[in-house]
C-alpha cells in the first residue's frame, strides 16, 4: 500500500500544476472563445525568464517568480493586443492560425538562445531531506510547489467570482453583445484574459521546472498535456481544469507506476492523457464540467 500512496502523492503533485497551467487555456477559451496553442511556449518562456533573473542576474528566486509572472503578465497582453485584437470578428479558423504561428516564432525564439538546446537547474534554496510519513515521501520542492499551486488557484477563484473585472470577464464569456450593452469594454477583457493566462502559465513553468529541471523540449510537452486536461474538464470550466488536472495527473501516475515494464508496455504515462482526450470527445465532447449548449436548427 506504501506504493499506492506515494503514486497518489506523485499524481496530486503533478494534477495540480496542470491545473494551474490549464487555468490559462481556459480563461483564453472563455473570454475568446479561441484555443491558445502558444500556451506551451509560455510556460516555457515564464520558466526561462526566472532562471535568467535568479542565476545571471543575481535576483532573490522569490522575487525573480513575482517578475516572471509580471513580465509574462505583460508579454500575453501585448501579444493579444498586436496580433489577436485585429481578428476579433474574423473567422475562428484565422485566429487559431496565428497562435499556431506564435508557438512557432516563440519556439524559434528560444532555440536561438542557449534555453532552448541545453538543460538547467534552478539553484537549491530549500532542504534537500524529503518529508517522510508512513514510508510516503515529497520532497520540499514538491510540497512548496503544491502549496503555491492551491493559493494561485484559490486567488484566481476569488478573482473571478468576486472582484469587478473577474465578473466582466465571466460576463463578457456568457454574452459578448449583451456585455457590451451595459458598457463592459470586450477587447479589454480580452487583454486582460491574455494577461492572467500569461501569468498562470509563468507560475506553472517555475513550479514544474524547480521540480524536473529546465529543458525546453519537456516544458513544451508539459504544455501539450494541458490540452487533454481541459478537454477533460471542459474547456469553458475553471472547476473543471482543476478537477480535471488532479485526475490526469493520478492516471499518468497510475499507468507509469503499475502499467511500465509489465506485458512489454513502457511509456503509458506519457500516452494516457491522449488516450483520455480520445474517449472524453467520443462520449462526452463538452467534458465533465464544460457547458453543453444546445442550439435550435
Amino acid at each position: 500500500m506504501t506504493y499506492f500512496f506515494q503514486i497518489v502523492v506523485s499524481g496530486i503533485v503533478v494534477g495540480s500544476i496542470y491545473a494551474l497551467a490549464a487555468l490559462g487555456l481556459v480563461l483564453v477559451y472563455k473570454s475568446s472563445r479561441v484555443a491558445n496553442f502558444a500556451h506551451g511556449q509560455i510556460i516555457a518562456a515564464g520558466a526561462f525568464i526566472t532562471f535568467f533573473l535568479t542565476v545571471d542576474l543575481g535576483v532573490p528566486i522569490f522575487f525573480s517568480f513575482l517578475a516572471s509572472m509580471a513580465i509574462t503578465f505583460f508579454l500575453a497582453m501585448s501579444v493579444e493586443r498586436i496580433f489577436l485584437r485585429r481578428l476579433i470578428g474574423e473567422p475562428i479558423i484565422s485566429v487559431i492560425m496565428v497562435t499556431i504561428g506564435l508557438a512557432s516564432i516563440i519556439d524559434g525564439l528560444i532555440y536561438l538562445t542557449p534555453f532552448g538546446t541545453e538543460n538547467f537547474s534552478f539553484p537549491p534554496f530549500l532542504p534537500d531531506t524529503p518529508l517522510t510519513l508512513a514510508g510516503v515521501s515529497i520532497s520540499w520542492t514538491q510540497l512548496v510547489g503544491v502549496i503555491i499551486t492551491f493559493i494561485l488557484i484559490g486567488g484566481f477563484s476569488w478573482f473571478f467570482k468576486k472582484s469587478t473585472v473577474g465578473i466582466s470577464m465571466r460576463a463578457v464569456s456568457d454574452d459578448q453583445f449583451g456585455s457590451m450593452s451595459v458598457g463592459i469594454s470586450v477587447p479589454r477583457v480580452f487583454g486582460l484574459a491574455w494577461a492572467t493566462a500569461g501569468l498562470s502559465a509563468a507560475a506553472a513553468g517555475c513550479i514544474i521546472g524547480n521540480i524536473t529541471g529546465l529543458n525546453f523540449d519537456t516544458l513544451h510537452a508539459f504544455g501539450i498535456v494541458v490540452f487533454p486536461v481541459v478537454i477533460l474538464g471542459g474547456l469553458d470550466s475553471i472547476l473543471g481544469a482543476v478537477v480535471a488536472g488532479i485526475i490526469m495527473g493520478l492516471i499518468q501516475q497510475f499507468a507509469a507506476g503499475y502499467l511500465d515494464g509489465n506485458w512489454g508496455l513502457n511509456g503509458t504515462g506519457d500516452v494516457a492523457p491522449y488516450v483520455i482526450l480520445l474517449i472524453i470527445l467520443l462520449f462526452k465532447p463538452h467534458g465533465l464540467f464544460g457547458i453543453h449548449e444546445i442550439e435550435r436548427v
